[in-house]
């Protein structure tokens, strides 16, 4: 019996479409190295949170251990809940979940307010888990509001990210802010290990090959680190005190107390964190050229809000999309949100392991911040390249950008001037993101939506259909 050929499309191709690179399922073995390099990009910034908030609230090692491995494993789970979806709630985008800087400030100021130590944690987790709830509540309302974030405050938010990160990049990269103060900090050996790694990881990109291409940050960070251990710069002492298997068990300092003005903080910041996750939603769109609408963004919204939540529960802390691992799908052109998944799982492995977690920590400073100040700088040019889409000959939305720059710099340029406010109000404002952000909203409120005029959206159907092209938009992997 003669085969009948398949019937052809529109187009001349066959009729099965291939699916969007975003929902491409590679390999296991690409799974697990692209996979690993997320955590490897990620790990830093995941454990420096409960890190300063543990050693600002008095802390010992062995609870400040619990904190980091308690964060790691609400951090693999709800990133995999992010990417791979679950009902209604993750965006199915490579989006990585990780602690908010946003609320590093207001958890001392809540911890320290109830007396600090495990006592100052029950406080935190009380609102944390508060705000989740009210985040996973919202999240349908805030996703329609979408006129209120036009490209000029999406794009200033996301330039703002990126800028206010990397001076920690840089931080790393001159041996790390322990070091502040102490000949080793700025020390030439620390730059070197920074720079090699940096170029290390430009000359990967230039060589144009695929492969390397999009395993570069992870090669780059394996060669500093190699080199560092060659020279005895790498200390594995963590490793070896570092006990095989550990699990974070639900309320390990007890049951959470829930106080009104600790909540109406928490709330506060996790209101930043919504728009900061929508701007994030966007410029993985953007990156990826996947649409993204308002039941998109709920559902990551809402994906913030279990996280979250699961933080208060399991002693960890407020979720966000990680902007620092958007860049890295920007560097490395692998689009699919099944990576994410896989780091996911690293992190959980990470997360029950301590001993694994230390070996991944070892990763020098100046290193890790030669890699980042790359990721951090794309996360930035994203927002530049979002802010493309906005008319800045119209000097509204310059000014717009203009003042929240400004706003943003202003908790790391002049310290003294937060010194004198009440400490709730420090709390939420002392944030070169809090601070850009509601200043980017407030005046696209004053200049554009009170006054009624038109604001530019984002074409999402152009871009997901190949639309015009533009210089430096990252192309799905093929």
């Amino acid at each position: 019996m003669a085969r009948v050929p398949s019937v052809p499309s529109v187009h001349g191709q066959s009729s099965r479409r291939k699916p969007h690179p975003v929902d491409e399922l590679l390999p296991l073995p690409k799974l697990a190295l692209y996979g690993f390099q997320h955590v490897l990009a990620f790990y830093a910034a995941a454990v420096i949170v409960p890190v300063l908030l543990g050693n600002a609230l008095g802390l010992s090692r062995q609870e400040l251990v619990h904190l980091v491995n308690a964060d790691l494993l609400t951090c693999g789970v709800a990133s995999i809940i992010q990417a791979l979806g679950v009902w209604k709630v993750g965006a199915r985008l490579p989006l990585v979940q990780g602690v908010t800087f946003t609320a590093v400030s207001p958890m001392i100021a809540i911890g320290m307010g109830a007396g600090g130590g495990t006592a100052g944690l029950l406080v935190v987790y009380g609102a944390v888990i508060t705000a989740g709830v009210a985040t996973f509540a919202l999240a349908p309302l805030f996703s329609k509001l979408g006129k209120y974030f036009p490209p000029v405050v999406i794009g200033t938010i996301l330039t703002i990210i990126g800028i206010t990160l990397i001076p920690v990049a840089l931080q790393d990269a001159a041996g790390g802010a322990h070091l502040i103060g102490t000949p080793a900090y700025g020390a030439p050996r620390n730059l070197a290990y920074a720079l090699g790694t940096l170029l290390f990881i430009l000359v990967l990109v230039r060589v144009g090959k695929p492969l390397l291409s999009s395993l570069a940050v992870l090669l780059g960070l394996v060669a500093g680190t190699t080199a560092a251990w060659f020279l005895g710069d790498v200390d594995l002492g963590a490793v070896e005190q570092a006990g095989w298997f550990g699990v974070t068990t639900p309320f390990h300092y007890g049951v959470p107390r829930f106080e009104l003005f600790p909540i109406l903080a928490m709330l506060v910041v996790m209101l930043i964190t919504m728009v900061e996750t929508t701007g994030d939603v966007y410029a993985i769109g953007e990156i990826t050229r996947k649409k993204v609408d308002a039941d998109t963004v709920a559902r990551a919204l809402r994906a913030d809000g279990a996280a979250t939540v699961l933080g208060g529960v399991l002693n960890s802390f407020p979720y966000v999309a990680f902007a620092e691992n958007i860049g890295l799908v920007r560097m490395s052109k692998i689009m699919s949100r099944y990576v994410v998944v896989a780091a996911g799982v690293f992190m959980v492995v990470l997360g029950l392991l301590p001993k694994a977690g230390s070996l991944v920590a070892s990763v020098p400073h100046p290193v890790l911040g030669g890699a980042a100040v790359s990721m951090f700088g794309i996360v930035a040019a994203v927002g530049v390249q979002i802010l493309g889409k906005a008319d800045l000959r119209e000097e509204r939305n310059t000014l717009i950008l203009a003042v929240s720059l400004g706003a943003a710099l202003l908790p790391t340029t002049v310290e003294p001037f937060f010194e004198g406010m009440p400490e709730n109000v420090r709390a939420v404002l002392d944030s070169g993101i809090t601070l850009g952000a509601l200043t980017a909203i407030g005046l696209n409120l004053f200049f554009n939506v009170f006054t009624s005029r038109s604001t530019m959206e984002i074409d999402w159907d152009d871009i997901e259909d190949g639309g015009p092209a533009r210089p430096g938009l990252g192309a799905a992997a093929r």
